[in-house]
């Protein structure tokens, strides 16, 4: 067993095809189905089920390739340590964030970021949370920024900030003048939402549950998308503080809270138990949790 076949493991399973886990391995198709072949004689098991249009582990190959995760991260701990020193800032950190997150949080915090650790690049993946999931636990980002609940095996988490969903409706909408909106109020709109996936929109409906039952639910693929459709007086929507904070408003569109106590989500930092760089992740959560709790005040009444 050589740590060579244990990287073809983990990138067939990520890729759920050999071509491009060999392409990502830099070798040959053949060359990695060997290489695989060989271990699984060597263990006495089939990691993978084979067919025209995907490769899935096996059950005892889902065991094999979490455990192989975890000795490929300990042995390039010993590269990291080498090539680190004695500065965990040091070098490129790959960082995930939900959708709903990103393009609010991101852009405010790189620069205190550039400040406080300047040779630590961020290499950002925006995904939805199961997607972010995935690639944390097989290694392929260094951390997530998620809205909790996210209890995953060998995952650490701390809160970052906690962020109030707001009402967003057109200017010439009945409600436009109104104080607040109280949640069962929704199901009674045409309501725009992110696509089925993104934990936001299903933190939406478990805050307001009659949208389930009798709510008309239209899809957008980004909150920015979402918002030009309100605007354009296609229905009305719920965004969460971040993302209706002053500095994106727009004359179209007026931004209602909820009635006390408003629905909100925490949103949380978190990385594998194992990961050495401790440092990086004591920086990211001090500068994610000053934006986020400075940020999440300042939105429109």
């Amino acid at each position: 067993m050589t740590l060579i076949e244990l990287k073809f493991v983990l990138a067939v399973a990520q890729e759920r095809n050999f071509r491009r886990a060999a392409e990502k391995c830099f070798v040959t198709q053949p060359a990695l189905s060997l290489g695989i072949k060989k271990l699984e004689e060597e263990l006495g098991v089939s990691l993978f089920e084979r067919n025209r249009n995907e490769v899935t582990p096996t059950t005892i190959g889902e065991q094999i390739i979490a455990q192989a995760n975890i000795v490929l991260e300990q042995a390039g701990k010993i590269k990291e340590m080498a090539k680190q020193g004695n500065d965990p800032l040091n070098g490129t950190f790959k960082l995930g964030i939900i959708h709903s997150v990103g393009p609010y949080l991101l852009p405010e915090m790189i620069p205190p970021l550039v400040k406080m650790a300047p040779h630590m690049p961020l290499e950002v993946e925006e995904n939805i949370t199961a997607t972010l999931e995935q690639q944390l636990r097989n290694g392929v980002i260094d951390a997530a920024v998620v809205a909790l609940p996210f209890d995953v095996p060998g995952v650490e988490t701390i809160p970052l900030y906690d962020e109030d969903f707001n009402v967003v409706v057109p200017v010439n909408h009945p409600w436009a003048h109104r104080k607040t909106v109280s949640p069962d109020e929704l199901s009674n709109e045409k309501v725009l939402l992110l696509n089925t996936g993104h934990c936001f929109s299903n933190q939406v409906t478990q805050a307001c549950p009659e949208l389930n039952r009798k709510g008309e639910v239209l899809q957008g693929n980004s909150l920015e998308t979402i918002r030009n459709m309100v605007a354009s007086n296609l229905g009305i929507t719920v965004l969460p503080a971040m993302a209706t904070a002053a500095r994106y408003q727009n004359p179209l569109l007026q931004v209602i809270p909820f009635t006390k106590p408003a629905p909100s989500r925490r949103i949380a930092l978190a990385w594998r138990k194992s990961f050495v760089r401790t440092a990086a992740i004591e920086v990211l959560e001090k500068v994610m949790s000053d934006i986020g709790k400075q940020q999440t005040t300042l939105t429109i009444g």
